[in-house]
């Protein structure tokens, strides 16, 4: 901090005593009323901006018995005007404000035009006085040589105290002797109480190994709370840790967004730090971290140490510290993700079973074993004209990995699967109204939101106005037809389009994978022909997996371009537009290719003699058994890879955005002030974690959730492979927010919002999905239906021959006709090759028109896919019955307490009422509504302190402080 000689030379400390004897030094003097001030400005000092007429302006009193000594205001709180350079702390003395204290920080830049223009530094000037008389405290750091300029931004705790009441924050209560025999500590559910001890000794026990280290954080007692009010203080455990440092970010930005940034009353929509942040007034405005990563008595530390650490996966999370850290918005997404993470073990744990029994019983798997030996078997060409015949033996291995995920317990994996995500999301209901109880947002409505800065920017030329009816504010009328209409259909039109590009894009795999089957084939290589199934599904799918994550950024500009022009008023009306935009659109992009290979793929080809072709082109067929291993890779490729890399890309993205900001933060500064910065400068080098920071780790773990249920029977292991994935994930971003990006403004909200209903109807949709990827996927009902109506010992002996059609190659289409692949190793076309199909053989009356048996088995699978979704459909409605959103346990427990508060404050009003009521109160605190004092009680001695006025010169401006 630079010093002041200017300011040092003017101040003087004068003294007046009437102690007598006991006169001490000035400097002694001086020092002790700075250290009692220090200690107890956070419990006791609210420093009104209001001014008075007391003729102890810019002096002391301090009292002790009938001793009163008054001190002249020394230099290290003297207040001075924004227009006063080198507002620093002078002469090597503390600051007002230490790190722990400071609650926000704004940041403007003198050498940018906007921030060094006359109007800019007027709006500044109003907003910051605004703020003053709301009660806040402003300190003014000396202006970087680079430009950035920093207010440090205090509420002190009278400020606190009022907009907690405006607010309604529910605050816990004190505990009173004199009502002692009320139990508040455990309540008991009248029946069944001794079998839910038991359960939950048990389940204490199993969770101990991992439980975080308690000592590190405070223990949350079973404490009542009540909305706040100031006329009934005396109910609540006011003290110097009362309110969290969520809560003190959350009040601030609340004024902060509701402060005028000019005296002209006309223009209605200038106030707010929103406003000032788009208008570039200010740069930035974050809330401070809780020290550096070094600093062991700091919350931050301890967070990054036992919740951030890889080394900490297996342990559970703080989440009241987190929420006490950073709000109960960002908790509950951890919350979230680390009960979607733990609910993913037993899914993971089938899935992998399913695999291991496919291993374990491969050998005996009856048809990949007769694949492997059928090779006098001649396949029909894959392409027009220079694909050849082929042995059915080639698909050997191709068969053998389709079995380790296309076996008997498939079926019973997707009804388990089906089950599990309607128990997940019931379970997470039950879970959430615990949490929402826990941290008192139950039944939370949010305040009403004024229009985005952005918003009034776009209606800035309109001139009809209209009455906000809640506000009473009047705000522009949006023409409909002239501005919101043609914004809501180019908004739909261009996500129509954009759908159809990512359409277009799996089109254009599919003719790379046609296209690179017809040039393989054309090698006389066998064992390139051999594995080129293999390889074109492989990089096919890496392909599109590309496309997928180039698609995405493209989605993400387009989708906020065009939610602006669908003129949303508020910021929760915008984002949740672009929530639901930007999800569309990724669900499209990133399962259309899967929708493709599941339900579209070798199902309309046609047969040898007459193909149903696109574009001119033969379509892909699918191997003989099915496109079930194309699906699965697809599956794999695009789940593990997108996982993969987003993990890389999130992580790193916000180290090149710290690296950015520290090149501006460096800049210009001499290289010896480069090696320490204050931690408001620290802070300011992080990336801002932004309004819709937390939407696109919702967005990743739902897409992911849409992967582990709507095509998990394709995949069993993708359950594993998103376990796994998550467990990094949660320390990942746990570590992003602590080490990478600007503490957040803390946010209340009762639930995760929108993406509880987009995962409802991700479930119902599972069900159509597996239930018809079994179906019509799978060789599941083939299977059954043949050993069922068509083997002859009940067993799989001759199914593959059973699944393949005979065709005569002298019916072949010309440009279908193979004779231009013809090479040595072929002295003679074959008399017959097979194809996968159920159609009579040539020469039979009906010559390749479908059989019976493909009549058959399609009765089997529409009667599968029937019977599937109404026993799954009346389980699920069978278990939302049975699991209530929130446990009778809760709703017992929310009485009690209810009763026990409401019996608090009957006993203590009737107490008060009969001067019975002895309050204990360790902290004496001011009205800055009756007057304009504060007082500071330490060691029996009460320290005053008065408002200034503003000085005529204009030198001086209430409430703000240089220290």
């Amino acid at each position: 901090m630079a010093k002041s000689p200017s300011l040092a030379s003017q101040e003087t400390v004068e003294t007046t005593t009437e102690f007598g004897k006991d006169k001490k030094p000035d400097e002694e003097i001086e020092m002790e009323i700075r250290d009692m001030f220090m200690l107890h400005l956070d419990i006791n000092s609210s420093l009104s901006s209001s001014t008075t007429n007391s003729k102890y302006k810019d002096q002391f009193v301090l009292r002790d018995g009938n001793k009163k000594q008054i001190i002249k205001q020394p230099l290290w709180i003297r207040q001075v005007s924004q227009d006063e350079k080198g507002k620093t702390n002078g002469n090597s003395t503390r600051p007002l404000f230490t790190p722990d204290k400071m609650n926000f920080i704004l940041v403007w830049n003198s050498k940018t035009e906007v921030g060094k223009s006359s109007e800019s530094f007027e709006r500044r000037r109003v907003f910051e006085s605004n703020l003053e008389k709301e009660g806040l405290l402003l300190e003014y750091e000396e202006p970087e040589a680079n430009g950035l300029n920093f207010v440090k931004v205090f509420a002190p705790q009278n400020v606190l105290k009022r907009y907690a009441e405006i607010l309604k924050l529910r605050l816990p209560m004190r505990k009173f002797e004199h009502i002692s025999e009320i139990r508040v500590d455990e309540v008991k559910i009248p029946i069944f109480s001794d079998v839910v001890s038991g359960l939950q000794s048990g389940l204490h026990k199993f969770a101990e190994p991992f439980k975080y280290d308690e000592n590190k954080f405070k223990t949350r007692v079973n404490e009542l709370t009540a909305t706040f009010s100031r006329d009934k203080e005396y109910l609540f455990d006011v003290d110097a840790d009362f309110f969290t440092p969520s809560m003190r970010s959350r009040i601030i930005e609340f004024i902060l967004k509701r402060k005028r940034l000019t005296e002209d009353v006309d223009d209605e929509f200038a106030f707010g730090i929103d406003k000032c942040l788009a208008d570039g007034i200010y740069i930035a405005a974050y809330p401070l971290h809780d020290g550096s990563l070094k600093r062991e008595e700091g919350m931050r530390y301890k967070l990054f140490s036992e919740w951030a650490s890889f080394s900490k996966i297996f342990k559970l999370q703080p989440l009241d510290a987190v929420r006490d850290y950073f709000g109960v918005k960002i908790a509950l997404y951890f919350a979230w993700l680390g009960f979607y993470t733990t609910l993913l073990i037993p899914p993971a744990i089938m899935g992998l079973l399913v695999f291991l029994y496919g291993v374990a019983s491969m050998g005996r798997d009856i048809p990949s074993q007769d694949i492997c030996t059928m090779s006098d078997i001649r396949i029909c060409p894959a392409c027009d004209h220079f694909c050849d015949y082929w042995s059915l033996d080639e698909t050997c291995l191709h068969s053998k990995i389709m079995y380790l995920f296309d076996n008997e317990t498939t079926v019973f994996f997707a009804i388990f699967m089906s089950f599990w995500a309607a128990l997940f999301l019931e379970f997470w209901k039950r879970y959430s109204s615990e949490i929402a109880h826990r941290w008192d947002v139950t039944g939370y409505r949010p305040e009403e939101e004024h229009p985005r800065p952005e918003y009034l920017a776009q209606l800035r030329n309109v001139k009809e106005r209209t009455v906000n009816f809640v506000t009473q504010t009047t705000e522009p009328r949006v023409p409909f037809w002239k501005m919101r209409f043609p914004g809501i259909v180019l908004s739909v039109s261009t996500v129509l389009l954009m759908v159809l590009m990512g359409l277009v894009a799996v089109i254009g795999v599919i003719v790379y994978r046609m296209s690179m089957g017809a040039a393989l084939n054309a090698f006389h290589e066998e064992t390139i022909k051999g594995h080129a199934s293999l390889f074109i599904s492989v990089t096919g799918a890496t392909i599109n997996l590309i496309c997928i994550l180039i698609f995405n950024q493209i989605y993400g500009y387009v989708a906020v371009w065009l939610t602006d022009l669908e003129l949303n008023r508020t910021q929760t009306e915008f984002d949740d537009s672009l929530s639901l935009k930007i999800y569309l659109l990724q669900f499209v992009n990133y399962y259309a290719s899967i929708f493709y290979i599941a339900f579209f793929k070798g199902k309309f080809v046609g047969y040898p003699g007459g193909y149903n072709r696109f574009l001119g082109h033969r379509q892909e067929e699918c191997s003989p058994g099915g496109c079930f291993m194309e699906l699965c890779l697809q599956m794999a490729i695009i789940f593990v890879g997108k996982q993969f890399l987003l993990s890389v890309v999130e992580y790193h993205l916000p180290r090149i955005w710290k690296i950015f900001n520290t090149i501006k933060v460096i800049s210009g500064l001499q290289k010896e002030d480069q090696t320490r910065y204050p931690q408001w400068v620290q802070d300011f080098r992080l990336v801002e974690f932004g309004q819709q920071g937390l939407f696109y780790e919702y967005l990743e773990m739902v897409i992911q959730y849409g992967f582990i249920t709507i095509f998990v029977s394709a995949f069993p292991l993708a359950p594993l492979f998103a376990l796994v994935n998550n467990v990094f994930e949660l320390r990942l971003d746990a570590k992003k927010l602590l080490v990478h990006h600007r503490r957040p403004v803390a946010q209340r909200v009762k639930d995760i919002g929108i993406w509880l209903q987009i995962m409802e109807s991700l479930g119902k949709i599972s069900v159509v999905t597996n239930g018809f990827i079994i179906a019509f996927t799978s060789e599941f009902i083939p299977k059954m239906a043949y050993r069922i109506g068509y083997s002859p010992d009940g067993t799989l002996h001759g199914y593959t021959n059973f699944t393949l059609s005979v065709f005569d190659p002298e019916d072949f289409e010309f440009r279908s006709n193979p004779a231009l692949a013809r090479n040595d190793s072929m002295t003679h076309t074959p008399e017959f090759c097979r194809y996968t199909d159920f159609r009579y053989p040539p020469g039979h009356s009906k010559e390749y028109r479908i059989n019976e048996i493909y009549w058959h088995i399609l009765a089997a699978r529409l009667a599968f896919v029937v019977v599937f979704q109404n026993f799954v459909a009346l389980s699920l409605m069978a278990i939302k019955w049975v699991v209530p959103n929130m446990s009778t346990e809760l709703k017992e427990r929310i009485r009690r307490e209810a009763y026990l508060t409401n019996e608090i404050i009957i006993r203590t009003e009737l107490l008060k009422a009969k001067g019975e009521l002895d309050l204990n109160m360790e902290y004496e605190d001011g009205n800055e509504e009756q007057s304009p004092e504060e007082s500071i009680r330490s060691n029996g001695r009460l320290l005053r302190r008065r408002s200034t006025r503003r000085h005529e010169t204009g030198d001086v401006t209430d409430g703000q402080i240089v220290v």
